[in-house]
């Protein structure tokens, strides 16, 4: 079944090469009880260790029945190991957060056969003794009893070989008997037994037994009498090195184990899941907080009405020679009428007036600033009343004395119990009626947009200011599209009725479009800014997770090596620790959902501030803390992946 040509193997150490074995030719039949035995150093775990396919020779031949495995690759030898081998070691290896059931059946995750086994892994901890056992962990459990569990799973796969490292050097006497006597059972029933022990009362279990000395047989003992046995299948079968992930619960039972080991390290584990939860939270709340700025903002720029003009007098010079007080273009109600004509490009026109007024009702008196408007400017401005009603056309002809008061003119005056629509107030000592209250505008830079009072163009320019001219006109274009060629139809007109040249520049048009897409754009750069922060600190969170990742695998090389001598593939170790850091960064990641959605809302409530909390910014934040998850935790998997099973098992 076995046979072993003149294999060699050395190791380095240092500087210094240590010859394990040398030259060691061997053969082994079906049914064999075998001890190796010899003094530390002889080399006898490290034929152990080739035979077991968990390390591999410098050179000679391994032929496994007829079988040369050194020219197999690392996967095939771990789908080898799993459908041949079983393995009782001397430290057991059993892991601590799983009950012995799962204990046992761990090998059947790597051997993509259907089924949970659960009851095989029952039957196998009966013919040990241990089924009552079943639920219990591995330190509730004796020395031997654990030994026995480690053989139950040696079992579960029914190998054809059984190979135990000195399955007897932690227990007493009388565990040691019981343990041999399960071995020789079985062996009875037909497995080869092949033991490594260094003791001369347990290697007399075996038919025959195995002497090495510095890396060398020096000698090969059989006992008279010994009969061969049969096996339970004659062939080793040929594992396919390929198991799809949803097959046989590989990915729920990766899922599980990397649940327990989260939770096997509580402290640890909520300290790398706050550093996602922290920079979820952030990322959430910073975009709340950005995009509650953009409406506030949106809702502020609506206030300006849409595809406005507005068509002020600016410093007056003429071929850059400054022009006197009297040179700035002063509009009328020819200018506006001119413009209101222009009806393929423009929907509507409105001068306005502006001066100061002090506001008197009642005790009460506020100092504010007045505008005059016409009716246009209502709709123009989103300036209609949300109590009371716009003044009319009909007042505007007769400049009737009829005002809209913004909200802080009315609070200021009237109190928060008082409806203002209705009231006499004084401006500037002449009665006018309330009539409505204006829609609230909010801060437009140091300027209180509701701190105004609105009175008909014509009241205002005759009865209150004086003026025979308006301080600017705003102009609405039919469309978005149309609104350069606004511009220029409205600077024409000026320019014509005027009588200015090109170059007399005392007047100035500005796009009220530009000044939306300016403070939209510095929004939206503000809204990526945090949202940029708030990300580094997940990538601070994800380096957290690699490190802890990186001592996981340090802390779990033996676990590593025991997964790889049941027969784990690299992607099996690889994917069992990048779900463990995925599922800490997605832990962290739905905490920090409930964690950004309270503080946006904290951020509402107690400061008032806009926020507005979007389901992009939720799949965003999630989405990108598991990628973090995946990212850092792919160097820790690919360093548990690439260890060698018997290094593994023998790290301290």
């Amino acid at each position: 079944m076995i046979t072993l040509d003149n294999i060699q193997k050395t190791y380095s150490i240092g500087e210094s090469s240590v010859h394990a074995l040398r030259g060691v030719s061997l053969s082994i039949e079906q049914g064999e009880f075998i001890a190796i035995m010899g003094a530390s150093g002889s080399g006898k775990s490290t034929l152990m260790h080739i035979l077991g396919l968990l390390d591999t020779p410098d050179s000679g031949d391994y032929f496994l029945s007829g079988r040369n495995v050194n020219s197999l690759k690392e996967d095939e030898l771990a789908a080898l190991r799993n459908h041949v081998a079983g393995f009782v070691f001397q430290q057991f290896h059993l892991l601590k957060r799983m009950s012995l059931v799962d204990n046992v059946r761990l090998p059947h995750i790597y051997s993509g056969e259907e089924g949970d086994f659960r009851e095989e892994a029952i039957e196998r901890l009966r013919l040990v003794g241990l089924e009552d056992r079943a639920d219990h962990r591995p330190n509730q459990l004796s020395g031997g009893q654990q030994q026995r569990v480690a053989i139950a799973r040696a079992l579960i796969r029914n190998p054809m070989i059984i190979f135990a490292d000195e399955p007897t050097g932690n227990l007493d006497t009388k565990n040691s008997s019981e343990i041999m006597n399960i071995l020789k059972r079985l062996h009875g029933e037909g497995k080869t037994i092949i033991m490594v022990t260094h003791e001369d009362t347990i290697a007399a279990y075996a038919d025959r037994i195995i002497t090495m000395s510095d890396g060398r047989i020096v000698s090969d003992e059989r006992k008279a009498g010994r009969t061969d046995r049969q096996l339970f299948r004659e062939e080793p079968v040929n594992p396919s090195t390929h198991i799809p992930l949803w097959r046989n619960g590989r990915f729920s039972g990766f899922v599980l184990q990397a649940v327990q080991s989260i939770l096997s390290n509580k402290v640890r584990s909520f300290l790398s899941v706050l550093g996602i939860l922290v920079g979820v939270a952030s990322v959430i709340a910073m975009l709340a907080l950005g995009a509650g700025a953009q409406v506030s903002m949106e809702e502020s720029l609506q206030s300006m009405g849409s595809n406005l003009l507005s068509v002020r007098g600016g410093s007056a010079s003429v071929r850059g020679a400054a022009q006197g007080a009297g040179a700035v273009t002063r509009f009328t109600f020819n200018d506006v009428e001119g413009i209101a004509a222009t009806t393929s490009l423009v929907k509507r026109a409105s001068g306005i007036v502006r001066g100061s007024a002090q506001i008197v009702y009642g005790g009460n008196n506020w100092s504010t600033s007045l505008d005059g408007v016409g009716f246009e400017y209502g709709e123009m401005r989103a300036a209609i009343p949300t109590i009371g009603r716009w003044f009319t056309e009909q007042e505007l002809k007769k400049r009737e004395k009829v005002a809209v008061v913004g909200l802080t003119v009315a609070k200021e005056l009237f109190g928060s119990s008082v409806s203002p629509v209705g009231k006499t107030i004084k401006i500037n000592r002449i009665n006018f009626t309330v009539i409505g209250v204006a829609p609230a505008k909010g801060f437009s830079g140091p300027r209180d947009g509701d701190d105004v009072v609105m009175i008909p163009l014509t009241t205002a320019m005759y009865r209150v200011l004086g003026k025979d001219y308006f301080d600017g006109i705003y102009v609405e274009s039919v469309s978005p599209a149309m609104i350069e060629q606004t511009k220029d139809a409205v600077e024409r007109i000026i320019r014509k009725q005027h009588r200015l040249g090109d170059g007399d520049d005392s007047f100035s048009i500005r796009d009220m479009t530009e000044i939306k897409q300016m403070l939209s754009s510095t929004t939206q750069t503000m809204s990526l800014l945090l949202g940029a922060i708030a990300a580094i600190s997940l990538v601070v969170g994800g380096i957290g997770i690699m490190n802890i990742m990186l001592v996981s695998v340090t802390e779990r090389t033996k676990e590593i090596g025991l997964r790889k001598a049941i027969g784990a593939r690299k992607s099996d170790i690889m994917l069992q620790f990048i779900v463990e850091s995925v599922g800490m960064t997605l832990s962290g990641g739905l905490f920090g959902i409930v964690a950004g959605i309270t503080v946006a809302w904290g951020l509402s409530v107690f400061a008032g501030w806009a926020v507005q909390t979007s389901m992009f910014a939720i799949v965003l934040a999630t989405g990108f803390s598991m990628l973090i998850g995946l990212s850092f935790g792919l160097w820790p998997a690919k360093k548990a992946a690439d260890l060698k099973p018997v290094e593994a098992l023998r790290y301290e």
